[in-house]
């Protein structure tokens, strides 16, 4: 039966990110779950789960869930199994407990940054506080409920020096999980000046979505990242790391991405130098 929930954080986070319309990996027995894992877990967290499912908010923050026979970051009580020995040799490194230690922590989150979003097991599970867990070993603290730290992390009404909300001056975004093929398109620089060929790339794509980017104050390189709305293709056209476009689509998208981008890159003035995956097989055919 599917948790039926209205409390404020969580439906403000669902007027300011709207969830997919399939939760994956969000819907199964809680009672087993539970059971598997030794400890009732939260309401607010069970509806967070049945809302949005595995994904991940903001490209940041990649939630758990306890459902899914090939879930890649199934929530489970492991901090102890994994870190145990760790804090063997350096004990000052953890000032909390891990469960299943009276009190101990269990990640309900991880990030791309490699921080765990962690509960505090103390009292009963409503009222667990958020700990954040950097991998420096850096600590933070909150206040209860996983939905309420989600929606003051993307408001900024919770500011966290381990995950600084570099990209929250955007629209806020909940990606779910799922199969996504990778290609890399190697462009040659073209006579146009950069902010005009990312105008065209847009262009050919649109209707997109800003997702944030960086330039260096060191040298000038960018990276700009955005996605379609149609499609919700991941783009990142760059000069960081060699002038390219980084494109990931659903696999069945393959053709109609392929024609886009390299239709895009003739518009942009520039050259194709070379199409490959991040391993190097080439998986596109120039467009004639």
């Amino acid at each position: 039966m599917p948790v039926i929930f209205a409390h404020a954080p969580l439906s403000e986070l669902v007027r300011r990110v709207p969830p997919p319309a399939e939760a994956v990996d969000g819907r199964g027995d809680w009672e087993a779950a539970e059971a598997a894992l030794g400890v009732r877990l939260p309401t607010d967290f069970k509806a967070l789960v049945e809302t949005y499912g595995r994904g991940e908010f903001c490209d940041h923050i990649c939630l758990r869930t306890p459902f899914g026979e090939d879930n890649p970051v199934r929530l489970a009580a492991d901090l102890l199994e994994d870190y145990g020995s760790m804090r063997e040799m350096f004990p000052e490194n953890f000032p909390y407990p891990l469960f299943p230690e009276p009190g101990g922590l269990i990640a309900w989150a991880v990030t791309g940054s490699g921080h765990h979003v962690c509960w505090r097991t103390a009292g009963p599970p409503d009222e667990w506080p958020v700990v954040v867990w950097s991998r420096d070993d850096d600590y933070e603290e909150y206040g209860p409920g996983a939905a309420d730290f989600l929606e003051g992390w993307i408001t900024g009404r919770i500011v966290s020096e381990a995950m600084p909300g570099d990209n929250l001056d955007l629209a806020p975004w909940f990606d779910s999980a799922r199969e996504l093929a990778h290609v890399y398109v190697r462009l040659a620089e073209g006579e146009r000046p950069y902010p005009e060929r990312l105008r065209l790339l847009r262009e050919a794509l649109a209707p997109t979505a800003d997702r944030g980017g960086f330039v260096s104050e060191y040298d000038g390189l960018r990276q700009d990242h955005f996605a379609t709305v149609e499609g919700g293709w991941e783009v990142t056209y760059e000069t960081a790391y060699g002038h390219q476009i980084r494109v990931a689509f659903p696999p069945e998208d393959s053709e109609r991405a392929r024609l886009a981008v390299l239709g895009a890159a003739r518009l942009m003035g520039c050259e194709v130098l070379g199409l490959s995956t991040v391993h190097g097989t080439v998986v596109w055919q120039p467009v004639p």
